[in-house]
């Protein structure tokens, strides 16, 4: 563990002050790699590679920032190329840009977004102590439930989309065997906040980047686990229902937002096989739509 830690912060100490390409690289040279599919023989090279491509996840220019960075770094983990040195490098920078400052708005998505996958990494080949996980749940619940910049597709900058990022990073940790109770009724008080928001201080916000179907889908694998009861799921499809009152643009958000979430529920879960799924979801979310109707 010493050895692993002292690795990390050597990592960590030596991306310092890089940018994007990485140093000694050119843009023909990353869009080369690109082409052969990030296929870096040398395992030395790719560590340090894939650490000077967090920097790449700053950038305003979406072809470094999603072509470059995240894909890369996307298959790399996915592939099994990176040491735990390396993947633990990556948590510990990646986990503190979601608290903080993000002039461009770019940095905390893309860093919820590639934190998703490492958290797919651990589900596949653990490496992440059970306080590490912990502490990515709050960064990450926290994060969600805190994003207030509703920007999504943008013709130069590309995509920022706080909210699905977010939504994709509780996917993965809906689906991971060693989180529970706990960690996932936090998952859901963070997805309710972006859905229910009459009453809080944040924004009216109309979806319309496929945010309601992106946090659709962690609440969907959530009903496969059998971690909450038939009452703690009437309570949260429940909490979701617009404050009765004058229409507002926030209520009317808040109908339009739910609709995104809960008609691609139903459909799922009617689709699905799961018949236990299905019995502990299918009933509130019918629920919930006609009292929307």
């Amino acid at each position: 563990m010493r050895i692993v830690l002292a690795l990390v912060i050597s990592l960590i100490g030596a991306s310092a002050g890089a940018a994007c390409p990485p140093d000694g690289m050119s843009r023909t040279q990353l869009a080369a790699l690109r082409a052969a599919k990030w296929e870096v023989a040398a395992p030395a090279k790719r560590q340090a590679l894939a650490i000077g491509m967090l920097d790449c996840l700053l950038d305003p220019d979406p072809v470094l920032r999603d072509d470059n960075g995240f894909e890369s770094l996307q298959m790399w983990m996915r592939t099994q190329k990176l040491d735990t040195a390396t993947m633990q490098a990556i948590r510990i920078r990646l986990q503190a840009r979601l608290t903080a400052a993000d002039p461009t708005g770019v940095a905390q998505p893309f860093a919820a977004l590639t934190l998703a996958e490492l958290v797919r990494a651990d589900r596949v080949k653990p490496f992440l102590s059970e306080p590490e996980r912990a502490a990515l749940v709050r960064a990450g619940t926290a994060y969600l439930a805190g994003v207030r910049d509703y920007r999504g597709f943008e013709e130069k900058d590309g995509w920022r989309h706080g909210v699905a990022h977010a939504a994709d990073l509780m996917l993965q940790m809906a689906v991971h065997p060693a989180l529970g109770k706990p960690e996932h009724q936090a998952m859901l008080a963070a997805i309710a906040s972006q859905l229910a928001a009459p009453g809080q201080q944040i924004p009216a916000h109309f979806y319309r980047y496929g945010e309601g179907e992106r946090l659709m889908a962690p609440v969907f694998y959530l009903g496969r686990r059998d971690t909450l009861n038939a009452a703690e799921w009437e309570a949260w499809f429940a909490a979701l229902a617009p404050a009765p009152g004058a229409q507002s643009q926030a209520t009317l958000a808040c109908r339009h937002n739910l609709k995104s979430f809960l008609y691609p529920l139903y459909a799922s879960l009617a689709e699905s096989k799961d018949e236990a799924q299905r019995a502990r979801l299918l009933p509130f979310v019918t629920k919930a739509l006609k009292q929307l109707d």
